[in-house]
């Protein structure tokens, strides 16, 4: 099964056949493109799953790593440091290379790269080889999803929304249960054997080998090569602005992900409550994300994006405000509009750009979550001054910077939607 196939179309010109050499019956390719296009989406969105819930192992193991190595918070931190500009900054990079080569390579094997390292960061005897397994497995992170994402886009064809929330909804949903699968797997076998936890990735990504289809629809980035410089230039305004939108998103759900657990453990729960209760955020945000999606099919990104920036904080907010059962509903919608824009920011940027589809993926994927990431600590240190709900409150102030900006992105007209252009009014 060939792993670098050139970019060119295979279809041959009507005008190259002699009269004795030309078809006498046109067969209709759609039914085989409508599956081919089917399998690449479903393969491609299991390799996301695969990819994303080896991904987030580093946090719930990191209490019992900390305490093997005996680390210091500080040194806990650079470590998560180490894996965000890894798996996240990189990604501009292999968006790069994807667009101009090694078309199939990435989707395939990045999954199998951070399933393995990720895997052996139990087994690390010091934190220097601990840094550098993480390392290699935001290798694999980094390198997957810009590829990952301009294929689905791709093969999604006119219902890109729909096509990008399946495949970002299938890793949102891997992310969330890491924290479940993780500490399970490592009581079972310990964590000197984590390596075992590979196993089903390994077999994940056997089966994953054969499904993704040996010539998915390829982007316009493959087909169409133009300079980067020329093609930014008259995109860089909506798609900065775009780009900040996905940062300030990120820069919220970040912020919950990381501190609900803590957050809900000072509200009195215990460790596995804390986690439960914080799951609601990312579940619902998975389902936010793939409504999202398909909604954006059929009102247009930009009303999605402008909805969820006005709806999301005051809900988010609600959620520390009130108590009990209240507080709960409050913070799965508010995770679900939220969310809700995961999927289209992606298909927006490829849009502005369809020329470099992994590039324009990877900017509103890893790169915006690492700059993202960066605000972290600061988000932890005002949390020691003032208290963590009143800290995550101010990220939630935030987002509601995020519909001033989302009203200059440009308009989508129903011309314009599902055809891979967006138009600057």
């Amino acid at each position: 099964m060939a792993l670098f196939k050139p970019a060119t179309d295979p279809t041959p010109n009507p005008g190259d056949l002699s009269p004795e050499a030309a078809p006498t019956e046109v067969v209709h390719p759609e039914e085989s493109l409508r599956r081919r296009d089917r399998a690449t989406i479903a393969s491609l969105s299991g390799a996301h799953f695969v990819n994303d819930t080896y991904a987030n192992f580093l946090g719930p193991l990191l209490p019992l790593i900390v305490g093997k190595l005996s680390l210091t918070i500080a040194q806990a931190g650079w470590l998560g440091a180490v894996l965000t500009v890894s798996s996240c900054f990189m990604q501009p990079v292999y968006g790069y290379l994807s667009d101009r080569y090694l078309v199939r390579f990435f989707a395939v094997f990045s999954p199998l790269i951070t399933t393995v390292f990720m895997s052996f960061i139990g087994i690390a005897p010091n934190f220097t080889v601990l840094a550098l397994l993480l390392a290699a497995a935001g290798v694999g992170i980094a390198s997957f999803h810009p590829q990952g994402a301009a294929l689905i886009g791709a093969a999604s064809r006119d219902r890109s929304g729909l096509g990008m929330s399946i495949f970002i909804g299938a890793g949102t949903l891997g992310f969330a249960l890491a924290p479940i699968i993780a500490p399970y797997t490592v009581e079972l076998f310990s964590l000197e054997r984590s390596y075992f936890i590979m196993i089903p990735g390994v077999l994940a990504f056997a089966v994953l080998y054969f499904l993704i289809p040996n010539d998915p629809p390829q982007p316009v980035a493959t087909q169409s090569r133009g300079d980067l410089k020329d093609l930014l230039l008259p995109m860089w305004r909506p798609l900065l602005i775009l780009y900040l939108l996905v940062v300030i998103r990120s820069a919220v759900q970040i912020g919950f992900v990381h501190f609900l657990p803590l957050y809900f453990f000072q509200q009195g729960n215990d460790l596995i409550a804390s986690g439960r209760l914080a799951s609601v955020f990312t579940l619902f945000g998975a389902m936010g994300g793939f409504a999202g999606g398909v909604l954006s099919d059929k009102v247009g990104g930009r009303s999605v994006i402008v909805y969820s920036t006005l709806l999301a904080p005051p809900f988010l907010a609600a959620f520390f405000l009130t108590e009990g059962v209240l507080s709960s509903v409050f913070l799965a919608s508010g995770a679900a509009l939220l969310l809700s824009t995961l999927p289209v920011n992606v298909v927006m940027a490829q849009k502005m750009l369809p020329q470099r589809t992994s590039i324009a993926s990877s900017l509103m994927m890893g790169f915006a979550w690492g700059m993202a990431g960066l605000a972290i600590p600061v988000v932890g240190a005002l949390a020691d001054r003032i208290g963590l709900g009143s800290a995550l409150l101010l990220v939630v102030g935030l987002a509601a910077f995020g519909f001033v900006l989302s009203l200059f992105l440009p308009k989508d007209s129903a011309a314009d939607r599902g055809t891979g252009q967006i138009t600057c009014h």
